[in-house]
């Protein structure tokens, strides 16, 4: 059960919509659901659609679609790392090569002190400043060079 707080949360996001069109907050709602319990389990999933009125099948394709939504558990840090072509061309491919070795990780694997998953992502927006990283789909890193990985890194495992 999500708690109080989350679906209030979800409640004010359902307020920026007209009456009839709740489920328009349904990215926001996951969202929410997922910061409350890290990842969104089937039950979760069937929360929020009951929550939102809607059919659990049209929720659960929201979050498959979305590379942002957790189907599993994962670890504590998840650093998803850019590789689409122009973080490529920008050092993307050595930044993710470089996590890979540092945490003895492959792509959507997470770290035996379950501290660290390692995600391939898609075009984050800012080309411009590759190699990106977002952790926890919150918080982007510009410009991850192996000292600003290594730097990360120990600042997470603290």
């Amino acid at each position: 059960m999500l708690s109080a707080e989350s679906l209030r949360l979800i409640d004010r996001e359902i307020a920026k919509y007209p009456a009839d069109q709740k489920q328009s907050a349904v990215m926001a709602a996951l969202r929410i659901a997922q910061q409350e319990k890290s990842w969104l389990a089937a039950e979760t999933i069937e929360e929020v659609a009951g929550y939102l009125s809607m059919p659990p099948m049209a929720v659960y394709e929201v979050a498959t679609f979305y590379n942002m939504y957790n189907l599993k558990p994962l670890g504590k840090h998840k650093i998803t790392v850019c590789t689409n072509l122009p973080c490529a061309l920008s050092g993307g491919q050595e930044a993710a090569e470089y996590l890979k070795e540092k945490l003895g990780v492959d792509f959507n694997e997470t770290t035996a002190d379950g501290k660290f998953t390692l995600v391939e992502g898609e075009c984050m927006g800012a080309c411009g400043d590759a190699p990106v990283l977002l952790h926890n789909n919150h918080k982007m890193c510009c410009r991850m060079t192996r000292v600003e990985i290594d730097r990360l890194i120990e600042e997470l495992s603290k």
